[in-house]
């Protein structure tokens, strides 16, 4: 009896070093791939923090862009199409060929370039931006094909198209804006989230104060402030009221004003009728759509 007590035991304890020797040493290395999923993310994993454009809020001024398509052998042209037709029915923009003053140029050099042991396929981006606000908003681009694309689908337009769209190169080598193009990459969800977004907000101006100053002497009022177009469009014609306690003192005109840029108005000694001002209000006045209209008026108060 004692003697199958101690048989059981030993089988019990060689069971348990099999077990222990087929869990804890490596037979076999295994190799693991991304999910199927999370293949076209910009970032290899979620928790990475990778910025996706080469500056915040890259956009064109218009969801609808223009481009021009020179010296391009019949392939690359076709892919160059193609590529823009796909991004139309992946997002909200839309293109349209023009003959001059196009947004996008695309060209094609038969030069072959290296850099390190890899072949240069194309190179593409933004060649003018203008900072406004929240926005850096492109102006022109640009997009050079110098290699035929070797995959059904035309990845290497694609990607230079994004990169003339503000997108930067992706660590991830599943997405299409990895450095090395390969034929099996897309473009991932999170930029094409970023492009609803972004194209969603309306193509308006926005103009704001910006360095406004009011000080009186007696009964005259010395003013000075900046408007600054922060929008997506260039703002027309617009007007500056001034209010003394609520009434109008002055109406001064503001000619047009492009994204980016700004106007400065400087008045001294414009005479006040109202007695005992305790308020001074800058108001801009304007008959067309803005970002915003909350940022159109500034007040001043009498300093305690």
């Amino acid at each position: 009896m004692e003697g199958r007590i101690i048989n059981g035991f030993l089988v019990v304890v060689i069971i348990i070093l099999l077990l222990s020797i087929y869990w804890f040493i490596p037979f076999k290395t295994t190799e693991f791939d991304l999910e199927s999923n999370s293949n076209s993310n910009f970032s290899v994993n979620s928790y990475e923090s990778t910025q996706l454009q080469f500056y915040e809020n890259m956009r064109f001024p218009d969801k609808k862009i223009t481009y021009k398509i020179e010296n391009c052998p019949i392939k690359r042209k076709k892919d160059m199409e193609r590529a823009l037709e796909i991004m139309e029915q992946e997002t909200i923009l839309e293109f349209y060929p023009v003959e001059k003053n196009q947004q996008i140029t695309i060209t094609c050099e038969e030069t072959t370039k290296l850099e390190g042991k890899l072949f240069i396929a194309g190179e593409g981006g933004p060649t003018n931006i203008t900072i406004a606000g929240n926005f850096n908003v492109i102006e022109a681009g640009k997009i050079l094909l110098m290699k035929d694309s070797e995959c059904e689908r035309p990845n290497v337009a694609i990607h230079e198209l994004l990169h003339v769209l503000g997108f930067d190169h992706s660590k991830n080598p599943k997405n299409i804006m990895y450095e090395v193009s390969k034929c099996d990459q897309v473009i991932g969800e999170d930029i094409l989230d970023f492009i609803e977004k972004i194209y969603s907000i309306p193509s308006n101006p926005d103009l704001l104060f910006e360095d406004a100053k009011a000080s009186m002497h007696g009964k005259y009022l010395d003013i000075n402030f900046s408007i600054r177009n922060n929008g997506l469009k260039d703002a027309g014609d617009s007007k500056v009221k001034v209010l003394a306690n609520g009434k109008e003192i002055k109406e001064i005109e503001i000619p047009e004003i492009d994204i980016g840029y700004g106007r400065k108005v400087s008045i001294a000694n414009l005479w006040v009728k109202q007695i005992d001002v305790q308020k001074i209000e800058f108001i801009i006045e304007t008959d067309f759509e803005e970002l915003d209209k909350a940022n159109n008026r500034v007040s001043f108060e009498i300093k305690k």
